[in-house]
């Protein structure tokens, strides 16, 4: 049920790529990529906080527009993370 929101997240992190240049495009674009095969597989949170440290690093240099992606693809990891158990 949940895992739309890591397809969202795959999706909102791909058009953050599209907008952002040089090596946080390419950061993005990984991020993106792994959260299209975690949205087929699941994820716990231990998972999840790694992906989300590294979105907080690339927001650190961008640009508002990609700040803007992030933090929309951000919300909906949150989202998922409230669908599965543990921490």
């Amino acid at each position: 049920m949940g895992h739309e929101q890591l397809e969202r997240a795959s999706d909102t992190l791909h058009s953050a790529a599209d907008l952002a240049t040089g090596d946080a495009a390419e950061r993005l674009t990984t991020q993106a990529d792994q959260f299209e095969e975690l949205a087929e597989t699941g994820a716990d949170h231990g998972r999840l906080a790694r992906h989300e440290n590294a979105l907080r690093e690339i927001k650190s240099s961008a640009s508002d527009e990609v700040v803007e992606k992030i933090d929309e693809a951000m919300s909906a990891i949150t989202a998922y993370r409230e669908t599965i158990e543990g921490v």
